[in-house]
């Protein structure tokens, strides 16, 4: 559906996959059996609903041309895009340090438009 889809993580979890070569998760991507990632449209709602006001994240741009991603529906009957196994580092483009403006909102990165 999307060429770029996107994983916010803390930095801590993702310098240790960096240092492994291979992200395998957070503890709800455990606990559910797959990766959840956005696509650009929906990462400012996944930030403000699951991830408001936490500092030292990440924001992870993945080009999924050699993924095998499932888009599912979840919130709101919206199609998500998940991963079922781990993501290899290769397919990762930018990764972006996240921080927050003076009313607690994520600052985001332009994203592309093309996605």
């Amino acid at each position: 559906m999307h060429r770029y889809i996107y994983k916010i993580a803390t930095r801590p979890l993702w310098e240790e996959a960096e240092q492994r070569g291979v992200f395998s998760g957070a503890e709800i991507d455990i606990r559910d059996g797959y990766i959840h990632f956005s696509s650009r449209d929906q990462v400012a709602e996944t930030l403000a609903l699951h991830f408001a006001g936490q500092l030292d994240l990440v924001l992870v741009e993945v080009d999924t041309a050699h993924l095998d991603i499932k888009w599912e529906p979840s919130r709101g009957g919206q199609l998500f895009p998940h991963l079922y196994g781990d993501l290899p580092l290769e397919p990762v483009r930018t990764v972006w340090p996240l921080s927050l403006d003076t009313h607690g909102q994520h600052i985001l990165p332009p994203l592309p438009l093309a996605t």
